[in-house]
């Protein structure tokens, strides 16, 4: 660039004049290699000697850089990495990295690894993770890296694969010679993960690049068909064709007054066909002054363009998403639209589920505390004193499902993402290739008295209503956590697969 403009012959341009024009900017480094030589270039020889526990010290160092590291590189695999991707930066690793050089010299004879991992996973590192599950992820990953077996075994290793491990003790540059000798790419197996992280990580990054590409794309008027029929038109025809009737809801009521359905459950029905109805009536309307408008009987308002410009996307209109939140393309929104109003239709109008497919609710949080005041009345117990147990069915086949539970109830429609269902052994195990969801077997929620913590052996799964798993600020994605039974594997690792349960996908 200096040679550029040294040569430059066009005297308008003034070297000066350019210069000052200039903005230099640093790009975070990108794969582990480049974090942990990033992080080692910052350390000195004078503080890389100061500690008077050399073994530990330069053991322990490497898997602080090793963590941070991980942290910052695991925001690639999106939802799978962590629900909210944090901004970790080199003053959390310096406060860290002096800390562990005061532990060391103020306990010459046992390490503090739970103070130690406290102070970095909790207070300093966690104290920019807002969201459980990720505070869960930062402490399994601390735990595994501040332990006895890594200051005391040689090239321990942290992760599945060998090339990455502690390098033998030696003077600060071995230590950067050994990060050079890494692979230059990352495999997933790196962070714990298997190789379909980086599919679903690569999709997301494809469908924004294509959002992008879409939003900037100048806006072109519709040509109408061979038939003379505008696209527009013939669209919005089909859709309101598609929609469902709104519910009768005087009916509804006065028949679940002869049925012997809980209180509580509905309540909910009520709550939940009030806002479908509110749904079905908005969508029926602005299509129709869609077709109006295309007349020129009424006039076009920012909210049927809105619309409009939704449905020539084939994406979800604004409005029409507030009532539950989805991913879905406009097609399979409809269809999955059609089959929430079958359930509920089902359920006012013939007989109370006996499974109910969990994805229709729009407030599935709503229902499940439903479910716990029906059991606590019907045994006189306080609700807060209950909690729940999570049986998962062998079989999956719902018609298979001939008889309502004795406490609680059958729940269907959930997927698994992060790794599959073994439904003969009934646990979970890894994933097959390709394969980023799975489905899950009918779930009974049962509620229980007494539960105070997750069983052994098992995985706390949260659920989450959609692929986003951060949800909103008017609505929260979480639902519940659900006991897993981990089989071969360690809870750890499925932490660090960031499995979970979706109610609904993103396609």
């Amino acid at each position: 660039f200096r040679l550029w403009l040294s040569s430059a012959p066009d005297p308008r341009f003034p070297i000066s004049i350019l210069q000052r024009g200039i903005k230099m900017t640093t790009e975070p480094p990108r794969g582990l290699r480049s974090n942990l030589l990033t992080l080692y270039n910052t350390i000195s020889e004078e503080q890389f000697g100061r500690c008077t526990q050399v073994a530990p010290y330069k053991r322990l160092l490497f898997g602080l850089v090793w963590f941070h590291a991980i942290l910052l590189e695991r925001r690639k695999f999106k939802s799978l990495g962590f629900n909210i991707p944090y901004d970790f930066n080199e003053s959390d690793f310096a406060i860290c990295h002096d800390l562990i050089i005061v532990f060391l010299d103020e306990y010459p004879d046992r390490i503090p690894f739970d103070a130690m991992k406290y102070l970095i996973a909790e207070a300093n590192y966690g104290g920019r993770v807002t969201d459980d599950f990720d505070r869960r992820l930062v402490n399994c990953y601390i735990a595994e890296l501040f332990q006895d077996s890594a200051v005391d075994t040689d090239n321990f290793l942290l992760s599945e694969l060998p090339e990455y491990c502690i390098p033998d003790d030696g003077p600060l540059a071995t230590y950067k010679e050994a990060i050079r000798a890494m692979p230059p790419n990352d495999h997933p197996l790196a962070f714990g993960q298997h190789p379909n992280a980086d599919i679903s990580s690569q999709i997301d990054d494809s469908n924004v690049l294509i959002d992008t590409l879409v939003s900037l794309s100048p806006r072109v008027a519709q040509a109408a068909s061979d038939e003379g029929e505008d696209p527009m038109v013939k669209q919005c025809t089909d859709l309101l064709e598609q929609c469902p009737e709104t519910f009768d809801l005087a009916d509804i009521r006065k028949s679940m007054e002869s049925r012997p359905d809980p209180d509580p459950l509905k309540t909910v029905l009520y709550q939940e066909l009030d806002r479908y109805n509110k749904l079905l009536s908005m969508i029926a309307r602005t299509l129709s002054s869609i077709l109006k408008a295309s007349q020129g009987l009424v006039a076009v308002t920012p909210e049927l363009e809105d619309v409009m410009s939704a449905v020539t996307t084939f994406k979800v209109a604004r409005g029409w998403g507030k009532t539950y939140p989805s991913t879905k393309p406009l097609g399979s929104w409809m269809l999955d639209l059609q089959r929430r109003v079958e359930m509920f239709e089902s359920w006012g109008t013939v007989e109370l589920p006996k499974q109910f497919w969990l994805p229709a609710f729009t407030y599935p949080t709503g229902f499940l505390t439903a479910v716990l005041q029906t059991t606590a009345r019907a045994n006189g117990l306080a609700i807060d004193a209950l909690s729940w147990e999570f049986p998962v069915l062998q079989h999956g086949n719902i018609d298979d499902i001939k008889a309502y539970p004795k406490e609680g109830i059958y729940a269907s429609g959930l997927f698994v993402e992060g790794a599959c269902w073994n439904f003969g052994g009934c646990y979970l195990e890894e994933s097959r290739p390709m394969e980023l969801l799975s489905p899950m077997p009918i779930i009974h929620f049962k509620p229980v008295e007494g539960k105070k913590k997750t069983p052994k052996g098992t995985y706390g799964c949260p659920v989450y209503m959609y692929p986003v798993r951060t949800g909103s600020r008017e609505r929260p994605s979480y639902v519940v956590s659900v006991d897993l039974r981990i089989g071969k594997f360690t809870a750890d690792m499925w932490t660090k697969r960031g499995v979970a349960l979706l109610l609904s996908t993103g396609n």
